[in-house]
């Protein structure tokens, strides 16, 4: 071991690669010999029944065809399975699972604090980054802080957040009208649906 070096920056683990594919893992099937029921029924590669038979008979099959025995269907009574090119099949669901991911599109929820005394200008430039946000395609969390004495105006606040609302009006709707929580009114938007 080397002098002055902590173990954990000494040695490189292989086997951190492992934590990222864990979700493809899950996934797995029995293959070949792994499959310990006594007798399965059996799905050619085409697709064609072949009826139920003894699993040593069905792995056979499989192996003059230069392809895998896999457990679709372990529930089933006998349990089903198919001939077919295992590590195909794999990489066809990797790639299926990577183009939805790719596809899939993510909601992120912004959030705009206004404060009890917020001037024309300001205001002004909260409303157009709120439009900016909704248009693309995310929601809003409108928030405003009371501090120190200004929970007692809390009415104002209210005031604050329903100018806010109608200045952004054309572009969302209101999910969750303003409301106190503790020292905070908060108020959720979502975009309109039509644009």
């Amino acid at each position: 071991m080397l002098r002055g070096f902590s173990a954990r920056f000494c040695f490189y683990n292989p086997f951190s690669q492992l934590r990222r594919y864990k979700a493809i893992a899950a996934q797995n099937h029995l293959v070949n010999e792994d499959i310990k029921a006594p007798e399965v029924r059996l799905v050619g590669a085409d697709g064609s029944q072949l009826g139920i038979m003894e699993t040593s008979k069905a792995l056979t099959i499989a192996e003059q065809e230069g392809m895998d025995l896999v457990l679709i269907a372990p529930q089933a009574t006998p349990p089903v399975c198919r001939v077919m090119d295992y590590g195909k099949y794999r990489f066809d669901q990797q790639k299926r699972e990577k183009e939805q991911r790719k596809n899939q599109k993510t909601v992120e929820v912004k959030e705009i604090r206004l404060s009890l005394n917020i001037d024309v200008h300001d205001f002004d430039t909260k409303v157009d980054q709120a439009k900016k946000f909704l248009s693309a395609g995310n929601k809003l969390k409108v928030s405003i802080r009371f501090r120190g004495r200004e929970m007692a105006h809390t009415d104002r606040g209210t005031d604050v957040m329903n100018r806010f609302q109608e200045a952004v009006g054309d572009a969302a709707t209101v999910d969750k009208p303003a409301k106190l929580e503790g020292r905070s009114m908060q108020m959720f938007m979502s975009p309109k649906t039509g644009k």
